[in-house]
């Protein structure tokens, strides 16, 4: 699980490369392309699995409801809100923001099972902020571009939470396909009604190509990886990796001369490792999060921007 996160958080972070491509494409017909794409490997994918499609036909309608929140709000609201935000702010505000996620999710997720959240993993957390700050600095904003990254702050987190009773009905590969599928509709839906025909347009070869990463490792493989590691380590331990997404993002951003790394990026990469250390469950520890969803019962116990140019600019790329 904790290879698993490593590696869905440095895909995230990786699409800051892809998305610098795709400056002049339609950003809502861009995620239906790429939400779709995603959608019939990871449906295919599901297709083959030992429990079929059978436990989507299955899903309670609150679920559903769910479902269309996560996609909703945890994928095509969270790249409008940090777009918006990016109209009236540097790049770097939306980043730190969203950089806090691991403490909202470190403090939020016991609050609302009724515990008191883990001294441990809240301090972890702090770390692993601090780190992300670090990594992209702050920049100048005004109230909107503030409100609109911290919308893309909530964004972040519902991407995590709100999936948690939807990991335990489909698991990890069913999810990532139906939530692909809502956020394809949703999206397309969204560029149709705002932007009319012009939402969608033939890409050329270097879209085509930033499309296709978006849509194959960055989100048929991080999007797998990522719920699997929830349900196995809680919202709670898996929220820290997030805290990677800024550092893969400072590493990845040179390739397109979009920033440099230095002494704060290398400083900050230690702060995140050293929180994401710090938060992992302790060898012989039973403290292991969430049990897996499937099949055993249920506990209700549960613990995706250098400069600020650079790594910050990840949030904006389309989960761009």
């Amino acid at each position: 699980a904790v290879v698993l996160a490593c590696l869905a958080t440095g895909l995230i972070g990786s699409c800051f490369v892809a998305s610098g491509l795709l400056g002049r494409y339609p950003v809502l017909g861009g995620q239906g392309l790429r939400y779709g794409v995603a959608a019939v490997v990871l449906g295919a994918a599901a297709a083959r699995s030992r429990r079929g499609l059978a436990p989507l036909r299955r899903l309670p309608p609150r679920l559903y409801g769910r479902l269309a929140l996560l996609a909703a709000t945890g994928m095509v609201g969270f790249n409008a809100a940090v777009l918006a935000a990016e109209r009236t702010a540097e790049p770097s505000v939306p980043g730190v923001l969203v950089g806090c996620a691991p403490l909202v999710l470190a403090l939020t997720v016991p609050l609302r099972e009724g515990r008191r959240p883990s001294s441990r993993l809240a301090g972890s957390a702090v770390l692993v902020v601090a780190g992300a700050a670090v990594v992209q600095g702050f920049g100048r904003t005004d109230a909107a571009g503030l409100g609109w990254s911290g919308l893309a702050l909530v964004g972040e987190v519902l991407f995590s939470l709100v999936a948690v009773p939807l990991i335990a009905a489909l698991g990890p590969v069913l999810l990532a396909a139906a939530a692909c599928a809502a956020g394809c509709v949703e999206a397309l839906a969204a560029g149709l009604l705002l932007d009319g025909p012009g939402a969608l347009r033939l890409p050329s070869a270097a879209e085509a190509g930033a499309l296709a990463w978006l849509a194959l490792p960055v989100t048929v493989l991080a999007f797998w990886w990522w719920y699997t590691a929830v349900d196995r380590l809680g919202p709670e331990r898996a929220g820290l990796f997030s805290g990677l997404i800024p550092v893969a993002a400072a590493v990845t951003a040179p390739l397109l001369h979009l920033g440099v790394l230095g002494p704060a990026q290398f400083l900050g990469t230690a702060l995140d490792g050293a929180g994401v250390a710090a938060g992992l469950p302790r060898s012989g520890s039973r403290s292991r999060g969430r049990p897996r969803s499937r099949p055993r019962p249920r506990s209700r116990s549960r613990s995706d921007s250098a400069s600020s140019t650079t790594a910050a600019n990840v949030s904006a790329a389309p989960r761009y």
